[in-house]
């Protein structure tokens, strides 16, 4: 007993000089310590994070913001592993500590404000509607009885389901994996229209399609951290500052096509 005791007293003495052994670790520091900023990132959404088919690698405003974020830790913009991501699994990701920030398009709430920690927003946007131009469909109320296509945990299906109830629009609200596969669906017939971002659905316009007059609510897009994470919050929130106060977040939506 006498010895248990003598080693737990060390031990907690060590630690006192220390600062160490009890210590939480920072997370930035563990971040420096594995050599590499792991992003979750989404790879389907132009002008916001993109994997390149041709040059196999990641482009739009997020990969970017991602780049400056490694310059901020390491002095090395590219120090950053992007893991690909979707509007499902993009949480479990976070909280599973497979990536150490998510910026994909992420959208703040209070209900996610209980369990994630946000950056300050680096993109505001609203939701928007997308249908074949030989659809005839020309406003909102033209989708009564028609198929919506929305991402699978995304905030989009609630607020067309909310502006449906509001509006006296019957919707069939289908969800699918990813903004690409809802762009096939709506080729293809499978749905009448696609609802997301409007900012997203920029990126996926041709000549077949065109987007409906009307928004609705508003996404504020922030970097996403996990809950209790004060250090890495800090850190994000001063380069997307400094983004913003030197005017480079404004060249960076311009050069990703990115105002509307």
């Amino acid at each position: 007993m006498k010895l248990i005791t003598k080693s737990f007293l060390f031990v907690a003495v060590f630690s006192i000089f220390t600062g160490t052994i009890w210590a939480k670790p920072n997370g930035v520091d563990r971040i420096k310590r594995s050599g590499t900023l792991t992003v979750g990132i989404k790879d389907d959404v132009p002008g916001f994070s993109f994997l390149n088919p041709d040059t196999k690698q990641y482009e739009g405003l997020e990969v970017d913001i991602a780049h400056a974020i490694a310059k901020q830790i390491f002095g090395n913009e590219s120090k950053v592993t992007f893991v690909p991501v979707n509007a499902k699994n993009r949480s479990a990701f976070l909280n599973q500590d497979r990536v150490d920030i998510v910026i994909a398009t992420f959208t703040v709430t209070e209900e996610r404000k209980q369990n994630y920690d946000f950056s300050d927003i680096y993109y505001t946007d609203s939701v928007g509607l997308m249908v074949k131009k030989a659809s005839g469909i020309t406003s909102f109320k033209n989708l009564e009885n028609k198929k919506v296509g929305v991402a699978q945990g995304s905030m989009t299906s609630s607020t067309i389901k909310n502006t449906a109830i509001k509006e006296g629009v019957f919707l069939n609200v289908v969800t699918f994996p990813s903004n690409q596969t809802l762009k096939d669906a709506l080729d293809h017939g499978e749905i009448d229209a696609f609802c997301i971002d409007n900012a997203i659905l920029h990126g996926y316009l041709d000549d077949s399609v065109l987007i409906l007059p009307e928004h609705f609510d508003e996404m504020m897009y922030a970097v996403a951290i996990k809950k209790d994470n004060s250090a890495v919050t800090k850190l994000v929130n001063e380069v997307i500052r400094n983004l913003i106060k030197n005017g480079e977040l404004d060249k960076l939506i311009a050069k990703h096509g990115l105002k509307y």
